[in-house]
């Protein structure tokens, strides 16, 4: 018999399959971990079967490790451990071993709840022993056939469309399969809806395991780094298989994946926060902690210590993980920042280690890595700041910026010709640093804050909790409740000019799930346990708004159309800027641009944009043939002209105010 027949492996971290021996080898780390015993359970709350892990036989360095034979394991199904530690021994070693608590695997595949979990239990002093979620033995080894997978990536015809996979098809009104309703299987039944709608990435919200229990409907807690969340599996479907599917149906359907991932914090919370798993295994080694207390830069009690290189190695095993046996194509961290985060919690934003790691790691270089480069504590990195220099970040000064001068603030025009432009003032294509324009990921709402209607809409959040919202604007009424007609069209305009200005401009457009048929949620700006119709997507909105959805439809075909707008670079000498008789008033509403798509195998652009409210008469400055295509103020179907655009009799054209006109030459 070997050494790890009998003793087991450090390696890999979790539960694999061991072929040659029949048996599942078990590996966990601590670092100060005194004792470590496995317990196996079948259906019953008491466990069938456990193996007390000597130091002197089953351990090998930090990781605490295992052997047990197939006829042992299988009959049992779930395991979880028991861990014994120190007590706090100063503000470096702050432990929380708790001996009573039965501890989750932070590798498992799987979860399973039993049916008398309770948050609760977790949070007391005392045995949580029928109440613990568990890992999944049998889930290790579950087969999938991907046949001829094969992972889209897509460029200049990048999509990003944001959406929440209960909220996506939970509400009656989504056109699923009852049993699909708020799941995986029920994308799966709305990609012909995406695939007409055009978008070319979908960006799941985190779909990490998290508490059930916690209140948490956004997923941002998680509990594990490995498993799928059990509530979006359908009934009589496994999470990890049903995930699978969805992924490959979305690959056959050429849309990316994309994951909303969080590594910052943990379900937890802080010091009065449940123990379900790294707080038990060894506090000091997970969580940054300051003064003896959990460090918070994610606003969730606690912050992952991803300067320890365990934790660094879950984070990108984790990864991997998802990369090579989920097929994913690529991640959006969120609260990006908090990894430039040093062990005393100061910003260091020169090469901080979980960046070096992922930009040496081969096994990366070609995956779509998004970064939210900011935390909740202040740290703010977006553009050049941002560690991750070849990242795509969400730009948050596009979303502020098109936000005020859609509104009208007065001084806002040189700003917006910035952001339309690609935003070069933040990722500058100088010969130190050569960003690409695309790296600017350009919206103007997102699950944060307002839904699109809403911010045409209200002009203050309708709910207790949350941030301010930036730069909305009601329209001039507050609300649906007896808004007059006039008002109810100058928002629906106003949401045209956002999604226009959002689809011409240089940078990868996202779009928030719903805002295309502009759902809402009453002026609730920070909805993330609101589990019900307020944030489901209403999908009768999608009839009640079809022109708008026909409008943001055709916006996205037409970017489509038009490989010059969404450049690898920036449009540079491409693209001369106008007013609306010759040189540019950045003090006025107004700004035109022409630009030449020779360059890129195109026709040349002409966009006018008028934010005052009095119409204003552009008169074009450069030569051509040119044909109106969109018109934000003119109703549907006469907005968006794709097929047949009307000639332009006379180089000038009168825009109403609000709106933003696009004419198309050859």
């Amino acid at each position: 018999m070997s050494w790890a027949s009998n003793e087991g492996l450090p390696y890999p971290l979790g539960v694999s399959w061991c072929a040659a021996d029949h048996a599942y080898n078990f590996a966990l780390y601590s670092k100060h971990a005194t004792s470590v015993r496995l317990l196996l359970f079948a259906d019953e709350p008491t466990p069938r079967a456990e193996v007390t892990l000597a130091p002197l036989t089953n351990k090998s360095g930090r990781v605490w490790h295992c052997r047990v034979p197939e006829a042992v394991a299988l009959p049992c199904r779930y395991y979880g451990y028991v861990v014994d530690g120190p007590e706090p021994t100063g503000p470096f070693e702050m432990h929380a071993f708790h001996p009573e608590k039965l501890l989750l695997d932070p590798y498992a595949l799987c979860i399973e709840f039993p049916e008398r979990f309770v948050r609760t239990a977790a949070l007391a002093d005392r045995s949580n022993i029928d109440k613990a979620p568990l890992g999944m033995i049998v889930a290790c080894e579950r087969p999938f056939v991907w046949a001829h997978d094969r992972r889209p990536r897509h460029e200049a015809d990048a999509v990003i469309y944001e959406l929440h996979v209960r909220g996506f098809t939970r509400h009656p009104s989504s056109g699923v399969s009852e049993a699909a309703r708020g799941t995986f299987a029920g994308i799966i039944e709305k990609i012909p809806y995406l695939r007409e709608l055009g978008v070319t990435i979908v960006e799941l919200m985190p779909v990490f395991q998290f508490d059930p229990n916690s209140g948490d409907y956004w997923g941002y807690n998680p509990l594990s780094f490995f498993a799928p969340h059990r509530a979006y599996a359908a009934a009589g479907e496994q999470p990890i298989d049903s995930f699978r599917a969805l992924v490959a149906a979305l690959h056959a359907a050429d849309i990316e994946v994309v994951l909303d991932v969080v590594y910052n914090h943990t379900a937890e919370g802080g010091v009065h926060g449940p123990i379900y798993n790294f707080k038990g295994l060894d506090n000091s080694t997970y969580y940054l902690m300051h003064g003896g207390k959990y460090a918070d830069f994610s606003g969730c009690g606690n912050s992952l210590n991803a300067n320890n290189r365990y934790v660094r190695k879950m984070i990108l095993d984790s990864m991997r993980y998802w990369l090579r046996e989920m097929h994913v194509d690529g991640f959006r961290f969120d609260l990006a920042s908090v990894f430039a985060r040093a062990p005393d919690g100061e910003i260091s934003l020169e090469n901080p280690a979980i960046f070096s790691d992922i930009t040496s790691d081969p096994a990366f270089d070609h995956v779509r890595m998004i970064g939210e480069p900011w935390d909740a504590a202040g740290a703010y990195a977006l553009g050049r700041a941002f560690p991750g220099i070849t990242w795509l970040q969400w730009n948050s000064r596009f979303r502020d910026d098109v936000r005020r001068f859609v509104r009208g603030d007065p001084g806002m025009t040189g700003t917006l010709v910035q952001r339309v432009y690609g935003s070069d003032d933040l990722f500058p294509d100088d010969a130190i640093d050569a960003y690409h324009a695309y790296q600017s990921v350009n919206y103007v709402t997102s699950h944060d804050g307002f839904t699109l209607y809403d911010l045409v809409s209200y002009a203050e959040k309708h709910n207790a909790d949350g941030p301010v919202e930036n730069w909305s604007s009601n329209c001039g009424h507050e609300g649906d409740e007896a808004a007059p007609v006039n008002v109810l069209a100058l928002r629906e305009q106003q949401a045209k000019n956002f999604m226009a200005l959002l689809v011409l401009s240089n940078g990868t457009p996202m779009l928030r799930a719903g805002d295309e048929f502009l759902q809402t949620q009453h002026g609730h700006n920070n909805p993330y346990d609101e589990d019900n119709e307020t944030s489901w997507l209403d999908w009768r909105q999608l009839d009640a708004r079809k022109g708008f959805w026909r409008f943001v439809q055709k916006m996205i075909a037409f970017r489509k159309r038009h490989p010059s707008i969404a450049r690898s670079r920036f449009w540079r000498g491409d693209v001369r800027w106008f007013g609306p008789t010759g040189v540019v008033d950045f003090a006025a509403p107004t700004v035109a641009w022409c630009l030449h798509g020779k360059s890129q195998g195109d026709g040349d652009l002409y966009v006018l944009v008028n934010s005052g409210s009095a119409p204003v008469t552009f008169v074009l400055q450069q030569s051509g043939s040119w044909k109106l295509v969109v018109d934000t103020s003119r109703p549907s179907p006469d907005d968006v002209i794709l097929d047949e655009p009307r000639p332009l009799a006379h180089p000038s054209y009168m825009t109403a105010g609000h709106s933003v006109v696009v004419f198309e030459n050859g």
